[in-house]
């Protein structure tokens, strides 16, 4: 066995508490070099005289890509708390201990040598909101999703959907046209809306605050959007806003102020501002998000700039019952202040769900005193490399996905926010070279995969355009020139991802292997398991004879369509 390629350390997603009993241990090993894994583990004090009392139990595989295989351990540690190692066996019938002090050919008698567990601490580990894993997402992004209220729109709003969008365009979407829109949504069966920013700003987006304590008057009023969350409540559907803390807008008071009184304002420690006075052009003489001079950045190290936006993330909470922040450009706001984050909106509501804008491995922010979840761009970046782009093959599609199930503890990742487009990506169809079919593998995939999916609107009927502004054109509303087959195909999944449990968290992932082109893997819960086939080709694959009930097919016959799947019970 390749000694250099075994790996454990006892935090973070290789040492975890699952629930309030078990603790998930992961060890990685060189593919294929592995025939068995035991654990070794018991209490650190348990001794009879000078031997320790330990327990085994086998490892099982949960995953393997060409390089690397894993295994994972499932023990409740004796009394809250263990030593433990690991026994390998090669395939020649070569025996390795791994422990903590390394690779040992003899089972080593001091306890000192082993992995450590100290205690286990429940309020220390992972814990996120249980509704989650079973909210479907419906992404608004409130400017053009619906014109509920006439009255209030920009001056110089355009008709809906007429002109070229640009962005700088205005339609008046506003919050009264997505209450007119709750039907809508509730038939399509999401019971999660997730709004791009709501706050008061001059832009179509919103991702420049210029007052957090107010919703744009282009939107509605607080009384519309209480009216707004308490409908979405009385459905079943979570209502989730954006919160843009990394940077404000231009127009914010305390910028304005220190432009206006430049070394003398007060607010100049708000900010991150290199030297007076302020310079926006060729760049900005301060940090801002990219270079955009109208978005400088909040010094969030700044007490009283923590203490404000603090006290926003509470306020939204308490007075409109909100469940969930997601957080943009999460990544660059420093880990004390969303430690702070957490404590104060945890305290107001214990189960609201906390996402992070991160587009990386995100293991720093999901250790459990920060993040729920972060936007799992990585798994819809394989995604389209292998389906729509070809760009990687299956195996190095497999290989990515399999690695993604590992990157995190278990339940961070039934917890992730997993999207397939976004206001910041080009619409589904465009991404997939208009391809419906395509984009039904998409979807086929993004429900039956661990996490709490999301639907960017219009995406769901067919919508299309390219990256920004494109993907941001007016929701249409005439069913005459929406996808009803698209709209129909997503529906089925949403009602699946409730009632089946293979569709769920509740049921492991593995791929199937198979000695074609087609893509198979299994979903294997307490009801039983589910099979699916997808066919990445533009070529009908000849499917294999597996027992059960097709319970999902893009068509019949012995052979999968183009660009088509099955799924099977059993």
């Amino acid at each position: 066995m390749e000694k250099a390629m075994i790996f454990h350390r006892a935090i973070n997603e290789y040492a975890y508490g699952y629930d309030d009993e078990t603790v998930h241990l992961v060890l990685q090993t060189k593919h294929g070099d592995v025939k068995t894994v035991e654990l070794i583990y018991g209490d650190p004090y348990d001794f009879e005289q000078k031997t320790w009392n330990y327990m085994t139990s086998p490892v099982e595989r949960t995953g393997e890509t060409t390089t690397i295989d894993y295994y994972k351990a499932k023990v409740t540690p004796p009394n809250n708390r263990m030593r433990y190692g690991f026994k390998l066996t090669g395939h020649d019938d070569e025996v390795l201990y791994y422990l903590e002090r390394g690779i040992f050919s003899e089972l080593s008698k001091e306890i000192g040598d082993y992995f450590c567990f100290p205690y286990f601490h429940q309020s220390d580990e992972y814990r996120a909101p249980a509704w989650v894993k079973d909210t479907v997402w419906y992404q608004i992004f409130p400017e053009r999703f619906r014109n509920g209220d006439p009255s209030i729109s920009p001056d110089n709003a355009t008709a809906w959907e007429e002109g070229v969008v640009t962005p700088r365009s205005f339609y008046g979407g506003d919050l009264q046209g997505v209450i007119d829109g709750l039907d809508y949504l509730e038939d399509l069966g999401v019971n999660g809306l997730y709004f791009t920013p709501i706050f008061q700003s001059p832009s179509n987006h919103k991702y420049d605050t210029v007052d957090y304590y107010e919703i744009d008057p282009h939107f509605g009023d607080k009384e519309t959007f209480k009216r707004l969350v308490e409908a979405c409540h009385d459905r079943g559907i979570r209502v989730m806003l954006d919160a843009v803390f990394n940077h404000s807008g231009y127009e914010f008071a305390p910028f304005q102020d220190v432009l206006k009184n430049g070394a003398q304002s007060k607010y100049k420690e708000w900010f991150h501002i290199h030297n007076f006075p302020i310079v926006t052009e060729p760049k900005p003489n301060y940090e801002a998000f990219g270079f955009v001079s109208r978005m400088p950045k909040l010094n969030t190290q700044n007490k009283e700039v923590e203490a404000y936006l603090l006290d926003v993330s509470k306020y939204w909470i308490e007075t409109f019952d909100i469940d969930g922040w997601r957080l943009d450009v999460a990544n660059e706001v420093d880990h004390r202040f969303w430690r702070k984050f957490r404590e104060t909106v945890k305290a107001v509501k214990e189960d609201v769900y906390i996402v992070g804008e991160v587009w990386h491995d995100s293991m720093n922010w999901l250790r459990g005193d920060e993040f729920d979840a972060v936007m799992n761009y990585p798994l819809v970046d394989s995604l389209l490399s292998y389906i729509e782009a070809g760009t990687i093959d299956q195996q190095a599609f497999k290989d990515r996905i399999v690695h993604l199930l590992h990157m995190y503890p278990q339940h961070v990742t039934e917890h992730l926010f997993n999207i397939l487009a976004s206001h910041d990506t080009a619409r589904l169809v465009t991404q997939t070279g208009d391809s419906v079919d395509k984009a039904k593998l998409l979807y086929l995939f993004q429900f039956s995969y661990p996490g709490s999916p999301c639907i960017y609107y219009g995406d769901e009927i067919g919508m299309v355009g390219g990256e920004e502004p494109e993907s941001r054109g007016c929701m249409i509303w005439d069913s005459s020139r929406q996808d009803l087959a698209l709209r129909g195909f997503i529906q089925t999944l949403i009602k699946l991802r409730k009632t089946e449990k293979g569709f769920s968290n509740e049921a492991s992932f593995n791929f199937v292997e198979r000695n074609d082109r087609s893509l198979t893997y299994e979903k294997v819960s307490t009801e039983g398991k589910l099979i699916f086939v997808i066919n990445p080709t533009s070529e009908a694959l000849q499917m294999v004879s597996y027992a059960g009930d097709v319970l999902l097919s893009s068509n019949e016959g012995e052979t999968v369509a183009p660009y088509g799947y099955r799924v099977i019970k059993q």
